[in-house]
């Protein structure tokens, strides 16, 4: 993504369309990805709780984005309070607009404003966006509403928690691209004391991973036991 961009999200491996594992969000990731393939105007939106993989979508769109030869800005607003609402001025240029925890700027009015105008601005230069939120377009506080109406056109998806076979996936995934093995055993062994959230699993998958590369071991489950960190041992 651009250096322009304040706070440019760096994908790490994980954050690709490809390596989501999809559970039953298959529509919600067709159309996403179908923003990309079509021309715009268009918008997708998702909500759902902390730890669903929004992110982990908006980062791999951006991505996908990137390789078609498309522009793709990725806006953090959960970090708004780090951020200034003039930062939106010109972003519209970008093919593809990514608005990530848009539901944090809500009863901020210089944001709520500045992301209404960015709105008006991509629509009329028929450009893609994706937007996520930890609710629904209609449930959200946004104070103004004609952002209210505009966050609800396009479509709209909830994403639903992946399984725990679902979850199993994602740490073999996350070891082979690590190059590391993970036998179904042990990552059931970590998956029974990890906390169950997508972040967390990963995050803890990075630390193994730091840890087999200091030590010149794969992960066993001798490894592994030794390895967790003490509060899930």
């Amino acid at each position: 993504m651009s250096g322009q961009l304040p706070l440019a999200l760096k994908l790490r491996p994980q954050q690709r369309l490809s390596d989501f594992v999809v559970g039953d969000n298959g529509q919600a990731l067709a159309d996403l990805t179908q923003l990309i393939s079509a021309p715009g105007p268009a918008q997708v939106y998702l909500s759902g709780p902390a730890g669903v993989g929004k992110s982990h979508l908006l980062a791999g769109l951006c991505g996908a984005a990137e390789d078609r030869g498309l522009s793709a800005a990725y806006l953090p607003l959960a970090d708004h309070a780090q951020l200034h609402p003039d930062m939106l001025v010109g972003l519209e240029q970008y093919d593809l607009l990514a608005l990530d925890d848009v539901d944090t700027i809500a009863g901020h009015d210089h944001w709520e404003t500045a992301l209404f105008a960015l709105y008006n601005r991509a629509r009329d230069v028929g450009r893609r966006l994706a937007v996520t939120a930890d609710c629904g377009p209609t449930q959200l506080a946004i104070a103004l509403p004609d952002l209210r109406s505009r966050l609800a056109w396009g479509q709209a998806y909830r994403l639903k928690a992946l399984s725990d076979d679902d979850k199993l996936a994602v740490l073999t995934s996350a070891a082979k691209q690590r190059g590391l093995a993970l036998s179904l055993d042990v990552a059931r062994y970590i998956l029974d004391r990890a906390p169950r959230d997508i972040p967390s699993l990963l995050e803890l998958m990075n630390r193994l991973d730091d840890a087999a590369l200091a030590a010149k071991r794969g992960l066993t489950l001798p490894f592994v036991r030794t390895h967790l960190p003490p509060s899930l041992d």
